[in-house]
Parts: C-alpha cells; sequence; structure tokens
C-alpha cells in the first residue's frame, strides 16, 4: 500500500497501539524471575519449593507468551522443571526450549479442527499428570475458543465446526457463541482446571473480550462456568438454529443436559486468573502516539460493539462533522476507538473475501465516496494480523485509496452488499498486512481529520 501522509501518520498511531501490547511485553512486565524468587503478577515463589512446573494453554498470543516466558525463567530452570504445550495457528509456530508450540489450525481459518484436538487433549494428559508441589502456569489468549477444541464424547468434531459456523456466520457475539462453546467442550468453562492436579494453577490472559470477563475470553478454561445448557440452547434459538445448520446431535445433547442439569465436579487446582493485556492499553499508547504527533485525541474507549457496517458509517459521520467544524484553523483531530463489531454474512452464489475491519472501513469510504475524503483518514485493523478469513489485519481508506478506486470503476456498494470487501480494497491498495504479531486484544480503530 502506498498511503498519503495523511493515511501513514493513522498506521503509524495504530502500530505504536499493537507495539504496545505484543505478548513478549506483556509477559515479561508480569513474570519476573530473580535468583531462586519468581514473582507472577503479585504472588512469589521460591523455585526451590516447586517440583515441576508445566506451561499449557493456547491463542493467537501464544507463541510470543511462551518465547518470553523461557527467556524469563532461563535454561536451568528450563532443563531442570519445566514441560510445555500451547495450541497456536499454524503461521505462529517456531522451537523454543521446552516449550511446545503446537500447528492447532491453518493460518487465517477461525474455526476448530482435528490437529486442534489432538493438542487440547495433550494439554488435558500434562496437567492430569501433575502433582501437589507442581505449579501449572495457563497462558491464554484471544482466539483460544478456535484453537482448543475438545468435544464432550456425545458430539463430534464436525458437528462442533457445523454450529460454529452458523453461529459465525449469523452475526452471534462473542459471549453468545462462547456461551455455547463450553457446553460442548470438555477444557472449556473451567474443563481444564477440573482436570488439573498442580498444587497451584496462575493463569495469564489477554484479553481479547470487551469488559475482560473472564469466563469469555477463549471461553474461560481455568474459570468456574456459570451458564448453563439452558443458556446455550436460549442462544441457538435466538438465531433460529435448528437442523441441518445446527446438527440434531447438538440440540439433543445440550437438552438431555438441561434435564439433568448436573453441576460440574469442583475445581482439584487452586487458580488465579490475571489479565496481563488488553485493549485499553492499546487505546492508551495509540493515543499518547497521536499527541505526540500534534493531534487532539476523541477517545471513544475500548467497548464499542455493534454491527461492522452500522460502526463504520458512524464513524465516517464523526469524521466529517468534527472535520466541518474545524474550517478556521484548530489543531488536527485523532479519533480511536477499539471493540469488536460482528458481520451479517449475506446469502450469495458469488466468490467473496471480507472480515470486520475491512467491511467497517468500506462502509465508511461509501458514505463518504462523494465526498472526496479530504483531510480525512480512516483505519480499522485486528491488532491480532488477521480479519476474518484473510492475510489482512484490515483496511485503509484516504483521499489516495478512493482515487485508485474510482480509476478501476470500483463502486463500494456492490462490494458492500456480499462482504466481499477485501477484493475491493486488494484492488485499491487499502489493504493492512502485518503478518501475526503475536498478540490479540480485539480492533483498533483510528481517523486522523487535519
Amino acid at each position: 500500500m502506498d498511503p498519503t501522509p495523511l493515511g501513514r501518520q493513522a498506521l503509524e498511531i495504530w502500530l505504536s497501539g499493537v507495539d504496545a501490547v505484543r505478548s513478549e511485553r506483556l509477559l515479561q512486565s508480569a513474570v519476573r524471575r530473580k535468583g531462586d524468587r519468581i514473582a507472577i503478577c503479585d504472588e512469589q515463589f521460591s523455585l526451590g519449593d516447586i517440583g515441576k512446573i508445566a506451561v499449557v494453554g493456547g491463542g493467537k498470543a501464544g507463541a510470543g507468551m511462551a518465547a518470553a516466558l523461557e527467556n524469563v525463567l532461563g535454561q536451568q530452570i528450563l532443563d531442570e522443571k519445566v514441560t510445555g504445550w500451547i495450541n497456536v495457528p499454524a503461521d505462529c509456530v517456531r522451537p523454543l526450549h521446552k516449550i511446545h508450540l503446537h500447528a492447532a489450525r491453518p493460518a487465517g481459518v477461525n474455526e476448530p479442527t482435528a490437529e486442534g484436538v489432538v493438542g487440547a487433549n495433550q494439554i488435558l494428559e500434562i496437567v492430569e499428570q501433575l502433582g501437589p508441589r507442581d505449579l501449572c502456569l495457563v497462558l491464554i489468549s484471544g482466539g483460544g475458543s478456535a484453537l482448543l477444541p475438545a468435544p464432550v464424547p456425545e458430539i463430534s468434531l464436525a458437528d462442533k465446526q457445523d454450529v460454529t459456523r452458523f453461529l459465525m456466520h449469523a452475526g452471534a457475539t462473542i459471549h453468545e457463541l462462547n456461551t455455547v462453546r463450553k457446553q460442548l467442550s470438555r477444557i472449556k468453562g473451567g474443563g481444564l482446571l477440573r482436570h488439573c492436579r498442580a498444587g497451584r494453577t496462575i493463569a495469564l490472559l489477554i484479553s481479547d473480550v470487551i469488559g475482560d470477563p473472564l469466563d469469555i475470553i477463549a471461553s474461560g478454561p481455568t474459570v468456574e462456568d456459570h451458564s448453563t445448557a439452558a443458556d446455550a440452547i436460549a442462544v441457538l434459538e435466538k438465531y433460529a438454529g435448528s437442523p441441518p445448520d445446527v446438527p440434531q446431535t447438538v440440540l439433543d445433547y445440550l437438552k438431555q443436559s438441561e434435564t439433568e442439569k448436573s453441576p460440574h465436579a469442583a475445581a482439584l487446582s487452586p487458580v488465579t486468573n490475571h489479565v496481563i493485556g488488553n485493549n485499553r492499553m492499546a487505546v492508551a499508547a495509540a493515543a499518547a502516539r497521536a499527541r505526540e504527533l500534534g493531534y487532539a485525541v476523541h477517545d471513544l474507549g475500548s467497548d464499542n460493539a455493534g454491527e461492522a457496517n452500522e460502526c463504520g458509517i458512524e464513524l465516517a459521520n464523526l469524521c466529517r462533522s468534527i472535520r466541518d467544524d474545524h474550517q478556521i484553523v484548530a489543531p488536527p483531530v485523532c479519533v480511536i476507538s477499539g471493540g469488536e463489531p460482528v458481520v451479517h454474512v449475506v446469502p450469495t452464489d458469488k466468490p467473496r473475501k471480507g472480515g470486520r475491519n475491512q467491511q467497517l472501513v468500506l462502509a465508511a469510504l461509501e458514505l463518504l465516496w462523494h465526498d472526496g475524503l479530504p483531510r480525512i483518514a480512516i483505519l480499522s485493523g485486528g491488532t491480532d494480523g488477521e480479519d476474518g478469513p484473510t492475510d489482512a489485519a484490515g483496511a485503509l481508506a484516504d483521499t489516495g485509496i478512493l482515487e485508485k478506486a474510482i480509476e478501476n470503476n470500483l463502486d463500494p456498494r456492490s462490494y458492500l452488499a456480499i462482504n466481499d470487501s477485501y477484493t475491493f480494497f486488494d484492488a485499491c491498495g487499502g489493504l493492512i498486512k502485518t503478518g501475526p504479531t503475536h498478540t490479540n486484544v480485539m480492533d483498533l480503530r483510528v481517523a486522523v481529520i487535519s
């Protein structure tokens, strides 16, 4: 991409936000070692009192977290005490000393796979073999729900894939999606903790959910689940989930579970959950960089949800209003927000490709199409470097992108109509491609108005 100067500043501000929440940085701030002592957030331990240290978990930030943890612990402790297994996307795999990074799904395919099941079973086996003197460190980050599939025996992986796809395409929120996932899993909803026999379990979480709810981040492997099968059924009924979209085996299992109302077994391992990174950190860092560049910051916070098209229209209207109110001499303005919208995927037989960030920016561009975007640049991107099943983190719209779109006779309305935002921005150079960022704190949006 070749953005305008205004677009380049928007990208620089966005990258500052992403850099602030890189998993290596967050982990090294949370875990420190000095001699025989190790400090994990606000807890301190003597390494001599610990038997084995098992490091398990999953998520898009897993590789960076694991590498940073190995660096903190040091080679001697790794050799003497550590074993580990983390499920990560395939493009995040790299060799580490003692913690195995397992390719649990292909890059850009955010759904459960057979390889993910293999890895989840291996994690459960590791924690089941721990004892009272052992410490279990669980590294959890966004994307962990898809990367840690462990279906209950009554349903198959294919069943779980079908219900996951149905809810995602229907526009279900992450809370709704994970409410269903937890009821169908042996590892989610506190399942990992129920299998764990360690004397102490500590989970370090990088949150990709608005408000950082512990039971929703990666579907809460180390958090007691207070939702029920009835809650899961209510979610499916809300979106008219029925066969063939939702397998009958899933519905039967949930109805049986609702009838039995059997509580989960008590957790066997004392646990502490620590959120070490979230979207608010990224927004704050982006805002700080914007101020360094001379912008007055309009901070919309980190709790922005809604539908992607509507969010894009709202952002475009806000930018236009700010610009039109600043016709006289005034400092430039940077609007920063975080969160995660949903996309309602429309039925079509046409080929299409896109993600929620690309859809949001295209909706903003379509609204400002005849305006020409003078003195405005709008960017939205996933902090994980992934936006839907694509190789882009998101998209940027500025006057240069608009001009290229016009030159290529691209009509944003036709691309919006079938969720084909990737094709549009690919043709006019508006895609943001970072590769894996090894973090995930939802999306970050930056709009600059000069």
